[in-house]
């Protein structure tokens, strides 16, 4: 069994700025009811870090073996969007009866629930977040957009927190940098494919995995691929290095997003 403790136990400061987030998210998205940031963090399964709301009891239900938006976008990295949440096929364990049986002082609160949308995102070299919201009303597009909006202050909060704890003070700036590195090849991506924000960050993660290279590393080989130059990094210990692992993957990415060469999956 995990001995990490949550998120939420250690960063009070830090968790009261996501909860306020996740307020301020709540009040643009007509109908929320609820609203949360999950993490993958350190190899450990999906848990909630913060939360608005019903979401506070609906997020650990749905990761709970329930399932629901939000562990299917942290397992598939793709955002999920649904009008129905109890009537959607997908999570066929995530039922009314069945919430109401689980909380029952919420029997109220459970029959408001309707629509929910997921966003998952990266926010550290190798973890990821998802953001997500609890709608009394079909979730849509536009409620996408409304997290993608404030996906990165969330990220960024996050990394705030991880720098925050004692052991981790000397790595803030490694942090904030792959941080950098990542919106920066996300923007090379969705340059190179004219795609959105959501399958630029899906297609980097499966190409890292393909090539089984970290991704911050094929960030900075991309970056310097195409500017023909070294990325500018701090020096020292922080500095990115692409081993020729990642400068081979990013060559091959580069010639696949070219229409040169086929890359499978990507």
């Amino acid at each position: 069994m995990s001995t990490e403790r949550p998120m939420t136990d250690e960063r009070g400061p830090v968790t009261a700025l996501l909860e306020e987030l996740l307020a301020r998210i709540a009040a643009d998205v007509p109908g929320t009811v609820g609203a949360a940031v999950s993490v993958h963090h350190n190899g450990h399964p999906l848990h909630l870090a913060a939360a608005h709301g019903l979401a506070a009891t609906f997020v650990p239900a749905q990761l709970d073996g329930l399932g629901g938006p939000v562990p299917t976008a942290g397992r598939t990295g793709e955002a999920v969007v649904t009008a129905d949440v109890f009537a959607d096929e997908r999570w066929p364990s995530l039922t009314l009866s069945g919430l109401i049986e689980r909380h029952p002082e919420l029997a109220a609160d459970w029959s408001r629930v309707r629509g929910a949308a997921a966003l998952p995102a990266p926010w550290d070299v190798e973890d990821s977040l998802v953001l997500s919201v609890t709608l009394d009303r079909p979730a849509t597009d536009e409620t996408l957009t409304v997290l993608r909006r404030n996906e990165r202050l969330t990220a960024m909060a996050l990394v705030v927190a991880e720098a925050a704890r004692p052991d981790r003070a000397e790595q803030m700036l490694d942090l904030l940098q792959s941080r950098a590195a990542l919106e920066e090849e996300k923007g090379i991506v969705i340059a190179l494919r004219r795609c959105d924000p959501d399958e630029a960050w899906e297609t980097l993660r499966r190409a890292s995995q393909q090539f089984n290279v970290k991704v911050r590393e094929l960030a900075v080989a991309l970056v310097e691929l195409l500017a023909g130059a070294p990325a500018p990094q701090p020096g020292g210990d922080r500095t990115i290095r692409p081993g020729p692992a990642a400068r081979a993957a990013a060559e091959q990415v580069l010639r696949a997003f070219e229409g040169d060469a086929e890359l499978t999956g990507v």
